[in-house]
């Protein structure tokens, strides 16, 4: 790992009608969109499903160096973030995140432990440490 202070860059271009492209160096181009939500079109990543995905995705990374670094072994894990966005006090901010983790492990784990690290998974991602909103997580082991 490189030292820190770590710096990631995006940049997002448009023109007056259609999809804004958004592009990081080395990385392929992303056309977004508002959500329908906000009268966009359907089928479109829109920053609102961006920033819900980055929770599942780092969840499911965070959950991935922990487990290894505990010797835990397991199949498969699924992540469903849903963000919530309301306008309280009129400012409209994502006041919570639900996230759904359902973690697949092979016969003999230990389910005690599985659910110990994803919550540690939840407390140590940084995507969600960097939240002003609400995080509620919620778990499922299944033993395979």
């Amino acid at each position: 790992m490189q030292g820190y202070p770590h710096f990631y860059v995006a940049s997002a271009s448009a023109v007056n009608e259609g999809n804004v492209v958004v592009t990081g160096e080395g990385l392929p181009d992303l056309e977004t969109a508002s959500p329908p939500q906000f009268d966009g079109p359907l089928g479109v990543w829109s920053p609102e499903t961006l920033f819900s995905a980055a929770v599942a995705d780092c969840f499911i990374l965070t959950f991935r160096a922990i487990a290894r670094a505990s010797k835990f072994e397991w199949t498969s894990l699924e992540c469903k973030a849903e963000g919530v966005l309301e306008r309280p006090e009129k400012t409209t901010f994502f006041t919570t995140f639900n996230v759904h983790a359902v973690l697949h492990a092979p016969d003999g784990a230990k389910v005690e432990l599985a659910e110990r690290l994803l919550e540690k998974a939840e407390a140590l991602c940084l995507i969600t440490a960097s939240l002003k909103s609400e995080v509620v997580l919620t778990t499922e082991v299944i033993i395979d």
